[in-house]
C-alpha cells in the first residue's frame, strides 16, 4: 500500500481517529506527571516524554508488524484484541489515573515514557491494524497524531465529554479494523472470505452493542444504588 494513494492516506485517516480517541488518557497521564516541575522544566519533560513516547511507540509497531507477518494465528488474536478495546473504548465512561507527579526533570520524563509505553499498547495494536502491516503507514501516523495529542489533550476530552458520539464512531473503526484483521488470518480466511462484508458489519454491532449494553447496566445499577 502506497503512502499517496486512495487506500493509504484512508489507512492515515483511520490511524488519526484510533490514534486520538485511544489516547487521551496517555495525553492526562503526561500532563500529571510533569505538573510539579518549573514551568520551563515541564515544557521539556513534555517534549522529551513526547519524543521518548514516540520512539517506543514506533519500536513496539515494529516489533508487532514483524510478529503478525511471521507468526500464524497472531492477526486472529489482534483482530479479537481489537473488538475488546473497541468495547471498552465505549463501554468506560470514566477513567481513573493513578499516576505520582515528578519534581524533577529526569523522572518526570521516564515517568511519560514508561507510562505511555504500557498504556500505548492498545493504540499501537489498532494503528498496526489500520495500517494493514505498512511500517510507512504506522510512522506517518504516529508522527502526526501524537504530538496532536499531547498539545491538544484538554481539546480533545472536551470534545469527547460533549459529543460521546465520537466514542462510538471511534469504536464502529476498531470493530471494522478488527474485523479485516481476524478475515486476513491465514486459519480462518477460507471460512470468512465468501462472507467478508456481513462479517467486519457483525464485528461492528458486537462490539457497539455490547458496549451500549454494559453501559444500560452501569447506569441501572447506579440509579439502584
Amino acid at each position: 500500500m502506497e503512502l499517496f494513494t486512495a487506500a493509504g492516506l484512508m489507512a492515515i485517516a483511520k490511524i488519526i481517529v484510533i490514534d486520538i480517541l485511544l489516547a487521551g488518557d496517555n495525553a492526562i497521564v503526561i500532563g500529571m506527571a510533569a505538573k510539579n516541575l518549573q514551568d520551563k522544566h515541564r515544557k521539556q519533560a513534555i517534549f522529551w516524554g513526547t519524543f521518548g513516547a514516540i520512539a517506543l511507540r514506533l519500536i513496539m509497531a515494529f516489533l508487532f508488524i514483524e510478529a503478525i507477518n511471521n507468526i500464524p494465528g497472531l492477526r486472529l488474536v489482534g483482530g479479537i484484541l481489537l473488538l475488546w478495546i473497541g468495547y471498552k473504548l465505549m463501554a468506560n465512561s470514566e477513567s481513573s489515573h493513578n499516576i505520582e507527579a515528578k519534581s524533577n526533570l529526569r523522572d518526570a520524563i521516564i515517568t511519560i515514557v514508561i507510562a505511555d509505553g504500557i498504556m500505548g499498547i492498545d493504540n499501537v495494536i489498532g494503528v498496526v491494524g489500520a495500517a494493514e502491516g505498512h511500517m510507512g503507514l504506522v510512522l506517518a501516523g504516529i508522527l502526526i497524531t501524537v504530538p496532536i495529542i499531547i498539545w491538544g489533550s484538554t481539546l480533545f476530552v472536551k470534545l469527547i465529554d460533549k459529543y460521546p458520539a465520537i466514542l462510538f464512531f471511534g469504536g464502529g473503526i476498531l470493530g471494522w479494523i478488527g474485523g479485516e484483521m481476524i478475515h486476513s488470518d491465514k486459519y480462518v480466511f477460507d471460512y470468512i472470505d465468501p462472507i467478508t462484508l456481513p462479517f467486519k458489519i457483525g464485528c461492528i454491532v458486537l462490539v457497539v452493542g455490547a458496549a451500549l449494553i454494559q453501559r444500560k447496566l452501569t447506569a441501572n445499577k447506579s440509579t439502584q444504588e
